[in-house]
Order: C-alpha cells, then sequence, then structure tokens
C-alpha cells in the first residue's frame, strides 16, 4: 500500500462504516493472504495476539504466514461488538485443524484502533482455543 493510500472506510465510524470494516477483515483473512491482509494495516502497526507481539507490516506477513501453515482449513467469523471514532471491538471464532488431524475452535476479543486513512494502527487480541470433535464444527 502506497504511503498515501487510503483504505476505506476511515474514521469517525459510524455503526454501518465500523461493520463493514469488520467483514472486509472477514473476507481478508479468510483468503488466507498474508499480503493481502497485511496492506489493511501500517507499516509500523502494533500487535499483540494471544501472548506474542507482532510489529510492523514484515512480522505481520511473517506471522500470518506460520498462522496459515500450521491452522489448516481455517475458516473465521467476526462481530460487531461495539465502536467509537477511531476504533472497533469485535468479538470472533474460527476452526482450524492441524497437521495430525485435530480440530480447533478459537474464541476471542480483538480491539482495534485506526488512523485517519483507515489503516488498522494497533490490534489486540485475546484468543483461547477449545478442542473440538470434527462434527462439531460450525463454520464450513
Amino acid at each position: 500500500m502506497e504511503k498515501d493510500e487510503i483504505k476505506l472506510p476511515v474514521p469517525p465510524f459510524t455503526l454501518e462504516t465500523a461493520r463493514q470494516k469488520i467483514q472486509m477483515a472477514e473476507d481478508a483473512w479468510n483468503s488466507q493472504d498474508p499480503v493481502k491482509v497485511s496492506k489493511a494495516y501500517t507499516v509500523d502497526s502494533e500487535w499483540r495476539n494471544r501472548s506474542q507481539f507482532v510489529n510492523g507490516r514484515n512480522e505481520i506477513q511473517s506471522f500470518l504466514e506460520d498462522k496459515w501453515q500450521n491452522e489448516l482449513n481455517y475458516k473465521l467469523k467476526k462481530e460487531y461488538w461495539a465502536h467509537g471514532d477511531d476504533r472497533i471491538a469485535v468479538r470472533f471464532e474460527y476452526e482450524y485443524q492441524t497437521a495430525n488431524g485435530d480440530w480447533f475452535r478459537a474464541y476471542g476479543n480483538e480491539n482495534w484502533e485506526f488512523d485517519a486513512k483507515g489503516l488498522m494502527k494497533k490490534r489486540y487480541a485475546s484468543i483461547n482455543d477449545v478442542t473440538i470433535a470434527e462434527g462439531e464444527r460450525k463454520l464450513k
């Protein structure tokens, strides 16, 4: 993404534009394309993902490459929780399978902060995984 490129919608968010931003994030993450996903973040974006800290677009891409190499058959659903002028809170769940065939459902919350151009500059995610049987999958 070019330095002056804008990622619509931009703050201040309304309920409609916050929901739009959430759907765009869900669609991007479900593409499992680390480069595409990383372009929604500032070049110096700051993440906390579980207990891991990730800083900058290059680290985001590496993190996502590793994630989707280990979390197979990944499917994510995000839901609106709340928003402010430049912040959005979401709850989410996703399912994935490990290389040895075990299935998991991850539940969590994310707090997002955006810059004036609509790029996410901060993402804080709290996530818990639960083992599930393949027949218990909800997200296909």
